[in-house]
């Protein structure tokens, strides 16, 4: 195309947006809440991400962290990670604290921090009252001191001052935990914290041969220290390799992994959003072209292109779009900063708010990418309009079909959109997925969209309606051309979709612990049982009559690291049995009820030399191994390896007692280690097992289901939440479309209520016309909404949460409420004009 013809289509373009943006205000809001949304979502995952780089040091506790399982670090160990810089060595485990002693006493679940002097290398205790942590844990003189997580000392009745146990050592509580510096990577917690010295720790029997413990050895590096090389000389000094190594790069690798997967999941929602806005894009400028026919064919009268005419809306369309992505960009990235206190308080690591380009950006060249795949079709059809079909009224944009060329190049923009999101999100395969989905529900929701349009023509004329004036009414403008059934449908549809597909998520997430527990559940889990006390143990729970059932189960722990002399993560990828240790035990039987699928169980008396493993059937073939297969399992820092022999059933939703690995006992002879058990009693007799047992056996913990389940409840209802914002701030999108939609169609309904009336049509027979039409429009969109939401929240549940989906029929049946009530609200506001008009002067300016 000339240049002439450019500065004449940019001439006509800047003249007509002189007449003002009346009639893009939907365009221009669609466009700026999608933006906004992911913007925004982007900003904070973006704050996080630097907050997390700025402060990794602080929330790991070192520069860098050697963790061991049931070990502590020998002195050869302690000798070369003292080479490397500062070293501060922390036990972690569980047990109870104790106030009182006999029937009466008071005990609660703890998660026990052992620190030494030289903690903590970064950051700093808070306490309360003011105090240095030294000081805490020095003590009154006479007991030992300890600092407490402020929830558990109200459970325990306690304040400072107060005297209570760890196993056999009495310690008194000289403050209370305000904040914990290294806090963010203890991840999921199911007693709150309690601090102590290590060595204090010493004769309390907390510590003893086969207990549950980790050690942390946190280093403090040299100012220009490589961590890389760093990890490379603590590899060769550790024995055996049974270790795991993080550093500041990563200092908070649970709580970033969980926020990245939520906000990858938001941004998909607001990708969803994205598309609702879209729907509203295409309609503001397909309306916006049907009031524009007659200068288009003035122009092409006066010899202007199909690529003229093209040219001139399309600069238009742009413009507006680069407006509407402004907006976009500055609420995105004003609101964080807006709410930066608010964001701050709620995170459970720190966030470097401010304004962000890279976020910002990428929301900005989504929205624009939306915009044009939404416009470029009623463009397209447009510019293919003849000057003398228009000056006719025979045809209107969106009448013609576009050109196989314009086809392609709408399909490579979503390619492009979708392939950005994918690679930004960080989650390619479920961004593809979501996308898959999303596009199917557009075209399901296209289609039922003219399905209704010949469904309600042929009802209108049949005799089923008779005698049904407003019924008729309602279904004739539904199946008539130029009605609203394809823009309501599509809008509020891929809206109520995403609150569908959460709906559904919501519920399996809330549901799924208490479905997928057995009917009868134990009450607790008891660990860290000495191999001298399983007797006497079983035999206490024996006598009391409120226990039902006790199974029990050697227990130790250890990491499996290689898979047939290969490194395990080369062979399986990141599957979960790959992270971090894994409970191990061995049986000469197969323990009851064990189901074997593949294989045979040992005879331990031909067993040999070799270790011979049994393993779990499903995680197996996840990850891809079977019979015959080595593998290398890191068991207090000696490496075993052992042969997999049998393969059988593993249900760790039974809340019973559940191994990936069972070994022969003689893989594991010599091991030190602790039993575990589940105990299955009434709810009356919990508390009395919980003071028996806490009175003859101080070392045993009892972890008690029914809180741990709380636990669990209350992180799945906070991502519940979150994602639920996310999938309203969608509908909202939805909502506004819905509203220019039926703005845009009111000079219609005017007309059509102005025939009515002369005809003599009552102002109630059209009011319940109007209100029918929308609810119909909004049942059929909620229907198609409920059906696919609950397909999307069938691939979530069964791929991402890893749970079984169980169909939600409340949840569906609020979403198709929802639609209808959603439409009438947005139908019956613009109803007032169509009734108050004086038909005479209607008929009259149509003339």
């Amino acid at each position: 195309m000339s240049g002439g013809a450019l500065r004449i289509a940019a001439r006509i373009a800047a003249r007509e947006l002189r007449g003002g943006l009346a009639g893009f205000r939907v365009f221009l809001a669609c466009l700026a809440l999608g933006i906004a949304a992911i913007a925004a979502v982007g900003s904070v995952r973006e704050s996080i991400e630097a907050g997390l780089a700025r402060e990794g040091a602080a929330l790991l506790g070192g520069d860098a962290e050697i963790e061991l399982t049931y070990r502590f670090a020998t002195p050869r160990e302690r000798r070369g990670l003292a080479q490397l810089g500062t070293v501060s060595e922390i036990v972690d485990f569980r047990s109870m604290a104790v106030v009182g002693t006999g029937p009466q006493a008071r005990r609660a679940l703890t998660e026990i921090k052992g620190v030494d002097d030289a903690y903590p290398l970064y950051g700093e205790m808070r306490l309360d009252p003011a105090m240095s942590l030294d000081a805490a844990l020095d003590g009154d003189g006479r007991h030992r001191g300890a600092a407490m997580a402020p929830e558990l000392a109200a459970r325990l009745s306690i304040a400072p001052g107060d005297v209570f146990a760890l196993g056999e050592r009495e310690f008194v509580l000289m403050a209370l935990i305000e904040a914990e510096p290294d806090n963010a990577i203890s991840g999921f917690e199911i007693g709150p914290r309690t601090m102590v010295r290590s060595s204090a720790l010493e004769g309390s029997g907390l510590l003893a041969p086969g207990t549950l413990f980790d050690t942390e050895y946190r280093l403090r590096l040299p100012p220009q220290a490589d961590l890389d090389a760093a990890k490379a000389e603590a590899a060769a000094f550790i024995e055996d390799g049974g270790y795991r190594w993080r550093d500041r790069r990563n200092g908070a690798p649970g709580a970033a992994r969980f926020i990245e997967r939520l906000s990858a999941f938001l941004v998909l929602v607001g990708l969803a959003g994205l598309a609702v806005g879209g729907v509203g894009v295409g309609a503001a400028v397909r309306a916006h072209l049907e009031e524009k026919t007659e200068v288009i064919a003035v122009l092409k009268t006066l010899g202007a292109s199909g690529r003229v005419i093209f040219l001139v809306y399309a600069m238009q369309i742009g413009a507006l779009s680069l407006l509407g992505a402004v907006i976009g960009v500055v609420l995105g990235g004003g609101v964080p900063l807006l709410l930066a206190p608010l964001i701050e308080a709620r995170l459970p690591v720190p966030a470097v708010i401010a304004l962000h380009p890279g976020p910002l950006v990428a929301a900005a060249v989504y929205g624009l990418l939306a915009a044009a795949i939404f416009t470029l079709w009623p463009l397209a059809q447009a510019r293919d309009l003849r000057a003398a079909a228009l000056f006719r009224g025979m045809d209107a944009p969106g009448r013609t079909r576009p050109r196989i060329g314009d086809v392609a190049l709408v399909a490579s923009l979503v390619a492009v959109l979708v392939g950005l999101a994918a690679a930004l999100s960080g989650m390619a395969q479920l961004t593809l997925y979501a996308a898959l989905g999303l596009g199917l529900t557009f075209a399901a929701l296209l289609g039922l969209a003219a399905l209704m349009r010949r469904a309600a023509r042929r009802a209108s004329r049949s005799g089923a309606v008779r005698g049904r004036p407003a019924l008729r009414l309602a279904l004739g403008a539904i199946g008539g051309p130029g009605g609203e059934a394809g823009s309501v449908i599509l809008s509020l549809g891929l809206g109520l979709t995403v609150l569908a597909a959460v709906g559904q998520i919501d519920a399996n997430l809330r549901g799924a612990i208490a479905r997928e527990l057995p009917k009868v559940a134990p009450s607790y889990f008891m660990i860290d049982i000495q191999p001298a006390q399983t007797a006497a143990f079983g035999a206490m729970l024996e006598a009391e009559p409120g226990v039902s059932r006790v199974e029990t189960a050697p227990m130790l722990r250890g990491i499996l690291t290689d898979i047939n002399g290969r490194p395990a993560a080369e062979v399986a990828g990141d599957h979960w049995v790959l992270r971090g240790d894994r409970g191990i035990s061995y049986a000469a039987e197969p323990p009851e009820g064990t189901r074997i699928t593949a294989g045979t169980w040992w005879d331990e008396s031909e067993a040999g030399a070799e270790a011979q493993v049994s393993f779990a059937a499903e995680e197996a073939a996840e990850m891809g191994i079977g019979l015959g297969d080595l593998l290398t399992v890191n068991v207090l820092g000696r490496d075993i390896e052992a042969r997999i022999t049998s393969l059988r059933e593993v249900d760790f939703s039974n809340a019973g007692i559940g191994f990936v690995m069972v070994m022969n006992p003689s893989a594991l002879a010599g091991a030190p280690h602790s039993s575990i058990a589940t105990v299955y009693a009434d709810p009356q007799a919990e508390a009395r097992i919980l003071s028996s047992v806490g009175e003859a056996f101080p070392n045993i913990t009892a972890i008690s289901v029914r809180d741990a389940i709380e636990r669990v409840g209350d992180v799945l209802a906070g991502v519940a939440a979150a994602i639920t914002y996310g999938a309203l701030a969608t509908l909202v999108t939805g909502g506004v479309v819905l509203l220019g939609t039926a703005a845009a169609g009111t000079r219609a309904r005017v007309y059509e209520a102005a025939i009515l009336r002369t005809v003599g049509a009552a102002r109630g027979a059209i009011l319940a016309s109007l209100a029918l039409r929308w609810a119909i429009l909004g049942a059929a969109a909620g229907v198609v909404a409920a059906l696919a939401g609950a397909g999307a929240g069938w691939a979530v549940s069964h791929y991402v949460m890893e749970t079984r989906f169980v169909f939600a029929p409340w949840a569906a049946l609020a979403v198709i409420g929802g639609g209808v009530a959603l439409t009438l609200l947005a139908g019956l506001a613009f109803a007032w004009r169509p009734l108050a008009a004086r038909p005479a002067q209607v008929l009259r300016a149509h003339d």
